[in-house]
C-alpha cells in the first residue's frame, strides 16, 4: 500500500471506481469536500456536491459511483501531482457526456489531499462547475450581471450533443 502522500493521491486518481482501493486509501473518519462547502441549488443538481465532515470512505466511493451514473467518463486525465510528506496536489482535466442530455463537457480539475500514517484524511475535489452543471441543463436563458460597469451577460442554454 502507498503511504507518501503523493503515491497515495495517484493510486487513488488511477482507482476512483474501485471501492476497495478507495477504502485502503483513505483513513475512516476522511473529511472530502467535492466542489463547494455548501450550495445547496448546485446539490439539488448534483447530490454529491458539499463537504461531508468525517464521512469516511462512503462519500467519496458515492460520489465517483454518481459521477459514473450521471456521466460517461470520455476521458480523465491528471497532468500534475506533486507535494511533500503531508500534502499532494493534482491538477488535470477530464471530459464527461451527461447520461440524459449527452451534452459533453471539458474540465479542468484539482485535488488536494492532506494524508496521515498513510492514508487520505482530507480531500478537496474542484472542477469546473459552471461547465459540468450547464452540461445538465436542458433549456432557458440565463442573464448575469458582474460588470460594475452595467453590462448584462446573456447566455441562451440550448441542449448541445
Amino acid at each position: 500500500m502507498p503511504s507518501a502522500p503523493v503515491q497515495l493521491l495517484t493510486e487513488f486518481l488511477a482507482h476512483t471506481s474501485d471501492a476497495a482501493v478507495i477504502t485502503s486509501l483513505v483513513a475512516p473518519d476522511v473529511t472530502y469536500v467535492s466542489l463547494n462547502f455548501d450550495d445547496p441549488d448546485l446539490t439539488r443538481i448534483m447530490p454529491w456536491c458539499g463537504t461531508h465532515t468525517h464521512a469516511g470512505p462512503r462519500a467519496i466511493i458515492e460520489t465517483f459511483a454518481e459521477v459514473a451514473r450521471y456521466w460517461r467518463v470520455l476521458e480523465f486525465t491528471p497532468m500534475h501531482v506533486f507535494g511533500d510528506d503531508r500534502r499532494a496536489a493534482a491538477f488535470g482535466s477530464f471530459t464527461y457526456e451527461s447520461s440524459v442530455l449527452r451534452k459533453r463537457v471539458t474540465s479542468p480539475f484539482a485535488v488536494f489531499i492532506l494524508a496521515e500514517a498513510g492514508r487520505i484524511t482530507d480531500m478537496q475535489f474542484m472542477e469546473d462547475t459552471f461547465a459540468t452543471a450547464a452540461s445538465f441543463q436542458e433549456s432557458g436563458r440565463a442573464r448575469y450581471r458582474s460588470n460594475p460597469n452595467g453590462d448584462v451577460v446573456e447566455l441562451s442554454m440550448s441542449p448541445k450533443g
